[in-house]
């Protein structure tokens, strides 16, 4: 019996020294800053020379399809001698350091959660130029999406319950309660959001499956400008909504839901009158269902900067999951 007792005992301790000796989840603070944004780490001499130069350069390249450029990130410097405590919580962080390995590494929730921290190593400033130069096509992109996991962690907080879009085409989206529906015929949805000065807007509708053939570029256009005049008109009589003339669209090929997509990127006007803005198009090749789902997201807002916008119209159209 005490040869019993003594063995249970033991395997009490064992059990117990083993939950202690376990993997312990670290604490992480949420972290913080505005969509978008990035905070810069390196000397205050190497923002204002060619290091903070290059920086600048790559990162506030042009968001693309605005009618005026706009900074795809906008950039915070901070010296790393104040680059601590509530700081370190930015959400996204370019942090430089002197080393004699030169490296490039993206670290997630650092410091914070989520979080993307980015630190690039160098002897110098010219190593550290080049590396960064090197994986910035991978900075940007991780920190597009980082942003984009974000924005929608925010919508589901409190998302719309609207199940228009799924009834008449068996799509869902996410997308905040502020967005109502304007417009509901038999193969096309509107849904609109007001804005302080302006709206954002996402229509949705489908396509025979041979829609799209001969010159892929200039179809996607006639589509759009023959949706824009049958359902979306402007404020005079006889106006209505095209593609802007003088620019051209940028198009990519690319996967939704993990199916084949037509993404075009591009500014809008009004035939016959005097309004214009960005949209943001998606055309999913549906095979189950022999159709083309499209998808798209326009802005109007006059006199105000459009990028975070567009950028909350393309994350909800990026949300589509098919039924």
């Amino acid at each position: 019996m005490f040869k019993s007792v003594f063995l249970s005992l033991l395997l009490v301790l064992t059990l117990i020294i083993s939950c202690e000796e376990g993997p312990k989840r670290r604490y992480l603070a949420d972290s913080n800053g505005k969509m978008n944004h990035l905070t810069v780490v390196m000397e205050k001499s190497d923002w204002v020379g060619e290091l903070g130069k290059t920086t600048r350069k790559l990162l506030e390249a042009p968001y693309e399809g605005l009618p005026l450029n706009e900074p795809q990130f906008s950039l915070k410097h901070l010296s790393p001698a104040i680059f601590s405590g509530f700081a370190r919580n930015s959400r996204n962080v370019l942090w430089f350091q002197k080393d004699t390995i030169a490296r490039f590494q993206l670290i997630e929730n650092y410091y914070a959660r989520p979080q993307i921290v980015a630190i690039v190593k160098g002897e110098d400033r010219e190593a550290q130029a080049v590396f960064l130069e090197e994986n910035i096509k991978l900075l940007r992109a991780t920190l597009s999406e980082n942003e984009q996991k974000e924005k929608l962690r925010r919508i589901k907080k409190s998302p719309s319950k609207d199940k228009e879009l799924c009834d008449r085409f068996k799509v869902r989206l996410v997308y905040p309660t502020a967005y109502k529906t304007v417009k509901d015929t038999t193969n096309f949805i509107w849904i609109q959001k007001l804005i302080q000065k302006g709206h954002l807007n996402i229509i949705a509708y489908s396509l025979p499956e041979n829609e799209i053939i001969g010159n892929t570029k200039k179809r996607i256009i006639e589509i759009r400008d023959s949706i824009g005049k049958v359902y979306i008109p402007g404020r005079l009589n006889g106006s209505f909504m095209i593609t802007e003339k003088a620019y051209r669209p940028y198009f990519y090929k690319t996967k939704s839901d993990n199916k084949f997509c037509y993404l075009t990127k591009g500014t809008w006007e009004v035939e016959n009158d005097f309004m214009a803005g960005p949209f943001v198009n998606y055309m999913i090749k549906d095979t189950v269902n022999k159709r083309w789902m499209v998808l798209e997201g326009f802005g109007f807002a006059p006199s105000i900067n459009k990028r975070d916008y567009m950028f909350e119209l393309n994350t909800i159209l990026s949300s589509i999951r098919f039924e």
